[in-house]
């Protein structure tokens, strides 16, 4: 089994979620007592919030290689980013390192288009919805067509995320409010929607969309555990 590297806490919330996934499919695969073999770096997160929202990305970048060094150093055989939004600084964390990086944004474009969609909505924060470093790979390298929220919509989405869950707060009301902002990107067109953010699937699910809903927390720890299960 190869040793899982896990750059976390961005927030616990969702890498807590990442650490129970791998190893319940760990245990699905191989039975009896069987667990991951998992390295984590948790960051404090109210560090990082800050760094992006003040537009600090080199610092933020920094932090991000230095971490991933000391999950190198450790005994990692590859590394997983557990965020969507830090994947803006994936390129320079691999180039940082000799460990391969899994990018979120590769297996969940594998299972989407396996599933024989084209054109997705992405849900997220400002960052990942807005700039390119993520709707540009799933665009440039897998073909997929993406659509965003408006821009009062991505306001709210990027709220709930920041205000509500990676302080651990599930609130009725926004669940109400993502609903609706899917319902919008599917009047659109949007054939299914990427949860491009690691905590929102704790808001919704399955129940709260008329299409698919592919949620990168369980993607990513899946193919997690595939490439640590590889012969």
């Amino acid at each position: 089994m190869k040793v899982i590297g896990l750059l976390g806490g961005m927030s616990w919330e969702s890498s807590a979620e990442y650490y129970r996934i791998i190893n319940q499919r760990v245990r699905d695969r191989l039975g009896g007592l069987h667990s991951a073999e998992c390295l984590m770096w948790s960051f404090d997160f109210a560090r990082i919030e800050a760094l992006q929202h003040a537009g600090d990305w080199d610092q933020a970048t920094r932090e991000l290689i230095a971490a991933a060094q000391r999950l190198e150093r450790g005994g990692a055989d590859f590394l997983l980013i557990c965020t969507n939004t830090m994947h803006r600084m994936a390129d320079d964390v691999q180039a940082a390192v000799a460990l391969p990086l899994l990018h979120i944004a590769d297996p969940t474009a594998e299972r989407i288009k396996a599933a024989g969609f084209g054109k997705v909505g992405l849900l997220g924060t400002a960052f990942t919805m807005e700039q390119l470093f993520y709707r540009g790979r799933l665009e440039a390298k897998h073909g997929l067509e993406v659509l965003i929220p408006g821009e009062e919509d991505r306001a709210l989405v990027h709220r709930v995320i920041y205000e509500e869950l990676v302080q651990g707060k599930v609130v009725a009301e926004s669940r109400d409010a993502y609903r609706a902002v899917i319902a919008r990107l599917v009047a659109r067109g949007a054939e299914a929607v990427i949860l491009g953010c690691t905590e929102i699937m704790l808001l919704v699910g399955a129940g709260d969309s008329e299409v698919p809903l592919f949620d990168t927390t369980a993607i990513h720890a899946e193919a997690a555990v595939e490439r640590a299960l590889e012969s």
